[in-house]
């Protein structure tokens, strides 16, 4: 499942590969895409950079010229050495980038749009991401200011929906969502108003912590030699070396908390019906008639 971590690391990988090469091949097997290439081709341009912005990759060519992607639940990059086979099907096959050495290959991708600099500015979407949590720029001052920023606004939204909103705090997908949630002891159908400053900043700084370990480049997440990081180990929050016990709520539904003991939950959240796991014991209830001191004081 594409979250913000996972994206990092793919944008890691095709930085390392394709950025300051020329492009010697392109193909799409998306019509809005290839109109782009057609009137501006990507043979001869240059990839310039590749960075994540929240769960958003995007890379730059030269000549103003930006491709922008989203995984949602099912898209991925691949890397190859060119000529080499694909382990997924053309029929697949979204984006093909090829350089020199490498085929860069985005598959099931749902979204994937050209830009200029000045068509992302106006773009609904990603100039409107709150702070990335992966991002150097990241604090968790920053990241606690924009959580407040939303209770205040809306004092009746659910903390782990809240955690989702890619407006608030960009990167944090279902996983996180449950895993934070449970790290900081706040039960997620709390609202907003009754979650204390302290919570926020703990909640905040556990979600760095935890996607900060996994995209760790390490040596093991290393092919051939050459620096490239396709890094596809589980996503883990525990300390376990058993990969099953590798997160703490996280499809863990009817089983033992790794805390306390007691049965893991799971319910349906938010408009989207999105699973969130959570420990009752370890995450008590609360938000009838609660109000945590006002924010910010």
């Amino acid at each position: 499942m594409p979250e913000g971590d996972t994206i990092y690391r793919a944008a890691r990988a095709l930085q390392k590969a394709l950025g300051g090469k020329e492009v010697t091949g392109f193909e799409t097997g998306l019509a809005k895409l290839a109109r782009v290439n057609d009137d501006a081709p990507l043979v001869g341009r240059v990839v310039e950079k590749v960075e994540s912005r929240g769960k958003w990759c995007l890379i730059f060519f030269s000549g103003d010229l930006i491709l922008v992607t989203h995984m949602l639940m099912s898209g991925s990059w691949h890397l190859y050495r060119t000529g080499e086979r694909w382990r997924m099907g053309r029929s697949k096959m979204r984006v093909m980038i090829r350089t020199v050495d490498w085929e860069a290959v985005a598959f099931n991708v749902p979204i994937a749009e050209f830009h200029t600099a000045r068509s992302l500015e106006r773009s609904s979407q990603v100039p409107k991401l709150g702070p990335d949590i992966l991002s150097d720029e990241f604090t968790v001052e920053g990241g606690v200011t924009c959580l407040a920023a939303y209770a205040r606004e809306n004092p009746e939204a659910e903390i782990a929906v809240v955690l989702l909103n890619q407006r608030v705090l960009a990167g944090l997908g279902n996983v996180y969502k449950s895993e934070v949630a449970f790290a900081a002891k706040v039960n997620p159908f709390r609202a907003m108003r009754t979650i204390t400053p302290r919570e926020m900043e703990r909640m905040v700084e556990v979600a760095h912590r935890y996607m900060k370990a996994n995209v760790v480049d390490g040596s093991s997440s290393v092919t051939g030699g050459d620096g490239i990081v396709t890094y596809t180990g589980n996503r883990r929050t525990t300390c376990a070396m058993d990969q099953k016990e590798r997160l703490w709520v996280y499809r863990q539904q009817g089983q033992e908390c790794r805390r306390c003991g007691a049965a893991v939950m799971m319910r349906k959240q938010g408009v989207q019906a999105r699973s969130t796991y959570w420990c009752p014991e370890c995450q008590p209830w609360l938000g009838m008639g609660e109000t945590a001191a006002p924010v910010g004081r």
